[in-house]
């Protein structure tokens, strides 16, 4: 009894400003196409079972493009492989705030996609002798009794949802917001024959039976963390890359099928900028990029550059940096500024008490940032709100 278990489709993403030739956001275009490998992938290895553990798009109220895509590949697979169900669970982004929106996903249930999006639902499959226990992300957020069973007369029984398994979310900086923790030991793996998981985009075990699958593309708000993420498991010696689990529930084996890469994104190992004139830094730049594995065009690719003063910044050569922007995909040169310096010690009166702008513009400078973003204009943006408002508490109190 073998099963595909895919997660995070998230179609209709769109990042960067560059378009296909088709006239379609590169980055939509690129996530398009890795579901449209997911699928011949599946196809191609013919499960038993297809689930599909959430967030297939990006949004409630997906592109017509993004629709028609889904229902395009997704009727492909219904025909390809007529006896295998298929459940899709809504996750925390195909899942609107008020119950009256309705749900793009039922949409896909005329192709008999077995749709699960407000209420826990238990779908016994006779034939397979499997019964499928679906959480939706509706059931998760809303407080519902967490009464999750196997069903005793199934000899196969799998548990579908789209969680932050507090474990995995507790050491995570690329995770996406607005998902519902669950602790670990909720699942009680032990008892399923598999806990098929969404939500987290990189391919994590959380206990012996119980898989995040990882998206199959990258669309997380931080995808600079993710790929750090990446990094650092596969450092630890775990099988990582974008793709799906084909899982065999009656020996338990978990294999992982890679897809193959649309789009690299590389985090280059930062710079730090100290004593560094402006010739210095550009030759530095340049000697990153050009450690780039099979070049920078095409790929995504950020590098961070620390204790760089306003006045370097300025200075170095921005027809460079223009020409590096012009072969990438993106490529995001993130400049930041040298630490403020901080007196540990010191005689006589204490140092000046640090304001609210101030605070507000320090956290915004370090925290992660999707990847298009303008650091700079962010910081000043939010300084000058923390102005107004105090401003405006002034003037309420005057």
């Amino acid at each position: 009894m073998k099963i595909a278990h895919l997660a995070d489709a998230h179609l209709g993403f769109r990042q960067f400003q560059r378009l296909a030739a088709t006239g379609v956001n590169q980055r939509e275009a690129d996530v398009a196409a890795a579901f449209t490998d997911a699928i011949e992938a599946v196809v191609a290895r013919a499960p038993d079972a297809v689930i599909i553990a959430g967030d297939l798009f990006h949004s409630v109220r997906p592109t017509n493009r993004s629709i028609i895509h889904a229902f395009t590949h997704l009727s492909r697979l219904r025909r390809a492989l007529p006896d295998a169900p298929v459940v899709l669970i809504a996750g925390n982004h195909d899942t609107p705030r008020s119950s009256e929106v309705g749900s793009i996903l039922q949409l896909l249930a005329s192709l008999g996609v077995d749709v699960v999006d407000e209420t826990t639902r238990r779908i016994r499959y006779p034939a397979l002798d499997l019964t499928v226990c679906a959480v939706p992300h509706a059931a998760l957020a809303g407080g519902r009794a967490r009464d999750w069973r196997p069903d005793p007369a199934s000899r196969h029984n799998v548990l579908v949802m789209h969680p932050e398994i507090s474990e995995v979310f507790a050491h995570s900086d690329h995770a996406d917001y607005g998902g519902a923790r669950v602790e670990a030991v909720e699942l009680k793996a032990h008892e399923w024959s598999y806990v098929a998981l969404g939500h987290y985009h990189v391919r994590t075990e959380v206990t012996p039976h119980a898989w995040y699958a990882g998206s199959l593309e990258y669309t997380s708000p931080n995808i600079w963390g993710e790929r750090r993420e990446e990094e650092r498991a596969l450092r630890e010696g775990h099988d990582v890359g974008k793709g799906f689990l084909a899982v065999d529930l009656g020996t338990g084996a978990v294999e992982a099928v890679r897809l193959p890469s649309r789009r690299r994104v590389h985090d280059l190992p930062r710079l730090d900028a100290s004593e560094m004139t402006a010739a210095q830094l550009d030759a530095a730049i340049q000697g990153r990029v050009a450690g780039v594995a099979g070049g920078l065009a095409g790929t995504v690719t950020r590098l961070v550059v620390d204790n760089v003063p306003r006045a370097l910044a300025h200075a170095i050569d921005h027809a460079l940096v223009r020409e590096l922007k012009a072969q990438a995909l993106h490529f995001h040169l993130d400049l930041r500024r040298p630490e403020p310096a901080h007196r540990a010690t010191g005689v006589g009166a204490p140092g000046p008490r640090r304001t609210m702008p101030d605070v507000v513009a320090d956290y915004l400078g370090r925290r992660p940032l999707d990847s298009d973003l303008d650091r700079a204009r962010l910081v000043a943006l939010g300084r000058e709100y923390v102005v107004a408002v105090e401003k405006a508490l002034a003037e309420d109190g005057a």
